[in-house]
C-alpha cells in the first residue's frame, strides 16, 4: 500500500483539524528520522497512522484492541485518550495488514511511551508532541532540543505531559512514569 493511499484512508477517518495535526506529525517525524538515521518510510507510516483511531468511539477502540489481542490494562480500556494508540496499532495490523512490528509498536506507544523505547518509538512520541501546529510555552525550545538530544527532548516532553496532568488534577498512567524513568536511565547510562 502506498503512502498516498494510506493518506487518503486516514483523511477519510479524521476531522480536518485532526488530519492537519497528523500531517504535522508526519512532517516532524520524517525530519527527526532523517536527523537520527532512522528509516524515514517507517516514521512516515507510523506518524500517518498514529491517530487513525482517535476519533472512533471507545467501544470501537475496545473491539479493535480485543480482536488484535493487544494487552491493555483497565485504565487504558476505559479511556479513549489512552486507548487510541493500541487501537491504532490494531487497526494497522488487522485492517491495513501492516506487518512491520516496529511501525505498529510506535503507533501503540505514541501517547504513553513505554520502557525500552526504540528510536522510532521516541520519534513518533516526540513528533506528536512538537509538530508544527502545536503552540504552548516552551515548544520552540523543545523543537530545538529535539534535533540536539533525542532522549533529553523525550524526557522534557514527558515532564510537560506530567505537569499538565497534575495541573488538571488528572491521573498519570503508570506507563508514563515507567517510560520517563526508562529514558532518563538510558540517558544516564550513556
Amino acid at each position: 500500500m502506498t503512502i498516498e493511499t494510506l493518506q487518503h484512508i486516514v483523511k477519510g477517518r479524521l476531522s480536518p483539524k485532526r488530519f492537519a495535526h497528523t500531517l504535522g506529525v508526519v512532517d516532524m517525524a520524517k525530519r527527526l528520522a532523517n536527523h537520527y538515521g532512522a528509516r524515514v518510510d517507517q516514521a512516515e507510516m507510523a506518524a500517518l497512522l498514529h491517530d487513525a483511531m482517535k476519533e472512533c468511539s471507545l467501544e470501537t477502540m475496545q473491539d479493535m484492541v480485543q480482536q488484535a489481542q493487544i494487552p491493555v490494562d483497565k485504565e487504558m480500556l476505559s479511556n479513549g485518550a489512552l486507548l487510541h494508540g493500541p487501537a491504532g496499532a490494531a487497526y494497522a495490523k488487522l485492517e491495513l495488514h501492516i506487518q512491520d512490528e516496529s511501525i505498529c509498536e510506535a503507533i501503540r506507544v505514541h501517547t504513553l511511551g513505554s520502557t525500552h523505547m526504540s528510536v522510532l518509538d521516541k520519534i513518533i512520541f516526540l513528533a506528536d508532541y512538537i509538530e508544527p501546529n502545536r503552540n504552548f510555552p516552551g515548544v520552540e525550545e523543545l523543537r530545538t532540543l529535539a534535533f540536539q538530544d533525542l532522549n533529553a527532548a523525550v524526557v522534557l516532553a514527558y515532564d510537560g505531559t506530567i505537569r499538565h496532568l497534575l495541573d488538571q488534577g488528572l491521573s498519570i498512567h503508570v506507563d508514563t512514569i515507567r517510560g520517563r524513568n526508562s529514558v532518563l536511565l538510558e540517558r544516564l547510562d550513556v
